[in-house]
Protein backbone atom coordinates (compact mmCIF):
# COMPACT_ATOMS: atom_id res chain seq x y z
CA UNK A 1 0.00 0.00 0.00
CA UNK A 2 1.05 3.19 -0.69
CA UNK A 3 1.85 6.05 1.34
CA UNK A 4 -0.69 7.99 -0.01
CA UNK A 5 -3.19 5.76 0.46
CA UNK A 6 -2.57 4.64 4.40
CA UNK A 7 -2.71 8.61 5.02
CA UNK A 8 -5.96 8.56 3.31
CA UNK A 9 -7.25 5.35 4.82
CA UNK A 10 -5.85 7.18 8.27
CA UNK A 11 -8.05 9.61 7.67
CA UNK A 12 -10.75 7.91 7.07
CA UNK A 13 -10.32 6.14 10.12
CA UNK A 14 -10.00 8.59 11.88
CA UNK A 15 -13.32 10.27 10.66
CA UNK A 16 -14.99 7.36 11.03
CA UNK A 17 -14.00 7.29 14.89
CA UNK A 18 -15.02 10.66 15.48
CA UNK A 19 -18.45 10.29 14.12
CA UNK A 20 -18.39 7.56 16.52
CA UNK A 21 -17.74 9.26 20.08
CA UNK A 22 -17.49 12.80 18.91
CA UNK A 23 -13.86 12.40 19.62
CA UNK A 24 -10.88 10.87 18.43
CA UNK A 25 -7.29 9.69 19.25
CA UNK A 26 -5.17 6.99 18.87
CA UNK A 27 -6.17 4.72 21.22
CA UNK A 28 -9.92 4.95 20.10
CA UNK A 29 -8.77 4.44 16.46
CA UNK A 30 -7.22 1.24 17.06
CA UNK A 31 -10.03 0.03 18.66
CA UNK A 32 -12.32 0.61 15.95
CA UNK A 33 -9.76 -0.75 13.77
CA UNK A 34 -10.07 -4.58 15.53
CA UNK A 35 -13.77 -3.98 15.60
CA UNK A 36 -13.85 -3.12 12.35
CA UNK A 37 -11.45 -6.26 11.55
CA UNK A 38 -12.92 -8.89 14.00
CA UNK A 39 -16.70 -7.63 12.40
CA UNK A 40 -16.18 -8.06 9.17
CA UNK A 41 -13.98 -11.42 9.24
CA UNK A 42 -16.82 -12.30 11.52
CA UNK A 43 -19.34 -11.56 8.88
CA UNK A 44 -17.43 -13.02 6.14
CA UNK A 45 -15.58 -15.88 7.75
CA UNK A 46 -17.31 -17.26 11.03
CA UNK A 47 -15.57 -20.18 10.72
CA UNK A 48 -12.35 -18.43 11.00
CA UNK A 49 -13.56 -16.11 13.90
CA UNK A 50 -14.97 -19.25 15.71
CA UNK A 51 -11.34 -21.22 15.58
CA UNK A 52 -9.69 -17.91 16.86
CA UNK A 53 -12.02 -17.71 19.73
CA UNK A 54 -11.37 -21.09 20.45
CA UNK A 55 -7.72 -21.30 20.32
CA UNK A 56 -7.41 -17.61 22.23
CA UNK A 57 -10.79 -17.23 24.76
CA UNK A 58 -9.01 -14.22 26.92
CA UNK A 59 -8.61 -12.60 23.87
CA UNK A 60 -12.21 -13.28 22.75
CA UNK A 61 -13.10 -12.07 26.37
CA UNK A 62 -10.80 -8.80 26.05
CA UNK A 63 -12.77 -8.46 22.19
CA UNK A 64 -16.87 -8.60 24.02
CA UNK A 65 -15.87 -6.36 26.20
CA UNK A 66 -14.22 -3.47 24.05
CA UNK A 67 -16.71 -3.95 21.31
CA UNK A 68 -19.42 -3.49 24.65
CA UNK A 69 -17.17 -0.41 25.13
CA UNK A 70 -17.82 0.86 21.88
CA UNK A 71 -21.47 0.57 22.04
CA UNK A 72 -21.75 2.40 25.32
CA UNK A 73 -19.46 5.53 24.17
CA UNK A 74 -21.44 5.91 20.95
CA UNK A 75 -24.50 5.66 23.16
CA UNK A 76 -23.38 8.32 25.15
CA UNK A 77 -22.34 10.29 22.74
CA UNK A 78 -25.32 10.04 20.72
CA UNK A 79 -27.90 10.67 23.58
CA UNK A 80 -25.82 14.24 24.59
CA UNK A 81 -26.75 15.07 21.03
Amino acid sequence: MNEELKAQMDGLLEKYTELLFGETNSDLKEQVRAWILYSHIAKSMPPLVQHWNSTYPDAKVEMKKMIAGIKERNEQFRSKK
